[in-house]
């Protein structure tokens, strides 16, 4: 997997904003969801501007996106650019996230590509069921 070069960027309150809502929960949260607790906390911002700023915590490798099974985007903080690749394992009741490494994963995709001639490949692999709480 290629190295992403980070771009600097300059703080904002939005920004900030933005963050500290979705580190508000450890679950997978739509960009509808953050922006409805954003405005239920007063804050002055628009739909389009959090959707922004997630793409930028994505690109800049602060967040994880994955696509849920009906399409849609949800997002979640992960740490700082330098955490390692990693996979989920979400639950569909109530969003868990529990960060997993897949070795095996990893060793698949590299050969898989190498096989096709494919180079600077990357990959996401989200693994959804449910958890031990909501399946009691």
């Amino acid at each position: 997997m290629a190295a992403t070069q980070q771009v600097k960027r300059r703080a904002t309150n939005q920004g900030a904003a933005v963050k500290e809502a979705l580190a508000a929960e450890d679950t997978f949260r739509s960009a509808q969801d953050v922006y409805a607790t954003l405005r239920a906390n007063g804050e002055k911002i628009g739909l389009s501007t959090v959707y922004r700023h997630l793409q930028i915590f994505v690109d800049d490798g602060l967040a994880d996106v994955i696509h849920k099974p009906d399409g849609e985007s949800t997002y979640r903080l992960c740490g700082d650019a330098s955490s390692t690749h990693h996979h989920h394992l979400v639950c569909r009741d109530c969003g868990k996230a529990v960060e997993i490494d897949g070795p095996a994963v990893e060793t698949w995709a590299d050969k898989v590509a190498a096989q096709n001639g494919f180079t600077d490949v990357n990959h996401t692999v989200e693994i959804f069921g449910v958890c031990a709480g909501c399946a009691a």
